[in-house]
């Protein structure tokens, strides 16, 4: 073949990549409206962007069924009354609006992204100078961490970021300033470990920068409670809701780093990550160092859960 043919051909397939790569483009929802995921924009004067004023939620579809949409939702709204920030329209109206962006996108196995921010404004802090609540979906394939990491166990890392204050900002408030999990998750990758562990003010145990997290001892399951500064999750919920249902007693109750240490088996658990074993913390083996029974066991029931 000549080395012209040979480009042509090879720019032919390039063309065609290209077109196949723009075609699979997903779309974003805006307001309702649906743009491509290149056009999708809003303003650089919106307070969302110039000062973290909004919120958001992160969901997961299973087989064109978005898990627990209603508690995400509800969230969603609890955490923009907190902030005094209304959202346009009902809950009943964004639930047909994630729908109607999974179809678009022929997403079935998904992660959904909801963002609400404060809208275009002045510069300035005054919420009141804003207009124009934008409601954002994407809705994207996504994959937190490698399947070995689910068959072999995370490796954490306790960093010296603790989290928000309670009295200053709420961690049960999900706001667009994730800065302070931000910086964890920087102390965390420079240590070596994809996730790390927080404490609260009291130098208890809070939760990690994306996941809450769990403890297991002589067959208990221990979880920080929520006056321990941390995140009241959708799966945390779910994942206490499936070890209650076969009998394993769950207690919410403070922990230090004492207890992480001398746990028997430790798990995560996040929309994104689903329920993850760790088997080290900061550099200590977790029991036998291996993923452990109850924690493999409700790994099962979670993916019945969503899955079946």
């Amino acid at each position: 073949m000549s080395s012209t043919a040979a480009t042509s051909r090879a720019s032919d397939s390039a063309e065609r990549a290209s077109s196949g790569a723009k075609a699979m483009s997903y779309k974003v929802n805006i307001n309702g409206t649906l743009f491509d995921k290149e056009d999708a924009r809003i303003s650089v004067y919106d307070h969302g962007l110039l000062y973290g004023d909004g919120v958001f939620e992160g969901l997961r579809s299973y087989s064109g069924r978005v898990f627990r949409l209603r508690e995400h939702l509800e969230r969603l709204w609890d955490s923009a009354r907190a902030i005094a920030l209304t959202i346009p329209g009902t809950i009943e109206e964004l639930e047909e609006q994630v729908y109607a962006t999974l179809r678009a996108n022929q997403l079935t196995d998904a992660y959904i992204r909801l963002v609400v921010t404060r809208g275009s404004g002045s510069l300035g802090l005054d919420p009141n100078r804003c207009s124009n609540p934008q409601v954002i979906i994407i809705t994207d394939k996504i994959s937190l961490y490698p399947d070995e990491y689910y068959q072999n166990g995370l490796a954490i890392v306790t960093v010296s970021t603790i989290r928000n204050h309670p009295a200053s900002l709420s961690p049960r408030i999900k706001s667009l300033n994730y800065l302070n999990n931000i910086l964890a998750k920087i102390e965390g990758l420079q240590a070596g470990c994809v996730e790390a562990l927080m404490l609260n003010v009291k130098g208890e145990v809070a939760e990690c920068t994306g996941d809450n997290i769990f403890l297991v001892r002589d067959g208990v399951i221990s979880t920080p409670p929520l006056d321990a500064g941390i995140l009241e999750g959708v799966t945390r919920d779910a994942v206490i809701e499936l070890a209650r249902e076969s009998g394993r007693e769950v207690r919410e109750v403070s922990l230090t780093k004492h207890d992480v240490y001398i746990a028997h088996e430790i798990f995560l658990t996040g929309t994104a990550a689903e329920v993850i074993p760790v088997v080290k913390v900061d550099g200590r083996p977790i029991g036998t160092g291996k993923p452990g029974p109850i924690t493999l066991d409700l790994i099962k029931r979670f993916h019945k859960l969503t899955r079946e």
